[in-house]
């Protein structure tokens, strides 16, 4: 009698988990952009400051959650937490949350929106790279085939980069995202403990609190204890960056992967390069050439393929 009605009740759940990620993967591939256009509104601005902005106005969200989840009667077994679980969040907060993202915001002053999403989209490609030299593992033929896709299609949109950009900067740029991209991948490969103990939600507010206080602490060093006087459509771009491109694509995600997988996830999740180039384009001006929409595309089928193998 009850079989017909969990049917619709479980595809209802999948289109929530598809709508979830998909909002999820569009927020954070809209961050770049909405980057860009804050430094194009002011000159004075340098990546601390973009992010100090950010970081404040998502701390009191990361808060709210933080509080809530350590009072859930319901995680009484995950809350007991030692000292080397808080190391570890402190540790995995300053590196994913913190040290990746003043990389990106960094390289974001040299590089296109475009070509830093691709850049940034490789970090699956480093965890296999990664993973492999740790355990001492070879990488299957799927995977290298991915490998040289994922790659060759970066190269590709690079120096298309090149010969359509006459800046110096474009080399440290890229330098900083991919150092950003490595980080992350590190980040991930050592947040899986975490999250399977005390829950992806604890996890990404307890870690993503820590990065922000962190961002605070870098900027007073930087530029001290002073007002910020910057153009009204910088905190405007703030704060939509910190509420659509931090704070909800973050717990998005989280619901989204609970109702469909991880591995559907990272399949829709590939949309958000594209996202990023659409926007790019509308809002920026950048050109699409088909150079990089070729290179885009090798990224996206290596990145998937990747993905699959794991």
């Amino acid at each position: 009698m009850h079989q017909p009605e969990s049917i619709p009740q479980n595809n209802r759940q999948a289109i929530f988990g598809y709508l979830f990620v998909l909002l999820g993967a569009f927020g954070f591939s809209a961050k770049a952009v909405l980057v860009k256009l804050a430094y194009s509104y002011s000159n004075q601005l340098d990546a601390i400051t973009l992010m100090v902005l950010r970081m404040a106005i998502s701390l009191p969200f990361f808060l709210v959650v933080a509080l809530w989840s350590a009072n859930d009667s319901t995680t009484d077994d995950a809350q007991r937490l030692n000292r080397h679980d808080w190391l570890m969040i402190f540790g995995l907060g300053l590196l994913g949350y913190y040290i990746a993202s003043f990389l990106d915001f960094a390289g974001l002053q040299y590089i296109s929106a475009g070509l830093e999403r691709l850049i940034i989209f490789l970090y699956p490609t480093f965890v296999v790279l990664f993973t492999a030299a740790l355990q001492r593992r070879a990488i299957n033929r799927h995977q290298a085939v991915a490998l040289v896709l994922s790659y060759a299609g970066m190269i590709l949109v690079f120096v298309d980069n090149m010969a359509a950009m006459a800046s110096s900067g474009l080399l440290l740029g890229s330098a900083l995202v991919l150092a950003s991209a490595i980080a992350f991948a590190f980040f991930l490969m050592g947040s899986g403990m975490m999250v399977k103990r005390i829950g992806s939600t604890r996890f990404t507010a307890y870690s993503m609190t820590v990065a922000c206080l962190a961002t605070g602490l870098h900027f007073v060093i930087q530029h001290g204890v002073k007002l910020l006087d910057l153009p009204t459509n910088v905190y405007w771009l703030a704060l939509i960056m910190a509420v659509f491109s931090t704070v909800l694509p973050a717990f998005f995600m989280n619901a989204g992967i609970r109702r469909i997988g991880a591995g559907s996830a990272s399949i829709i999740s590939s949309t958000g390069p594209i996202g990023t180039l659409a926007l790019a384009f509308l809002l920026l001006g950048e050109t699409l050439t088909p150079a990089q929409l070729a290179g885009t595309a090798l990224v996206l089928i290596g990145v998937y393929v990747v993905s699959r193998a794991k």
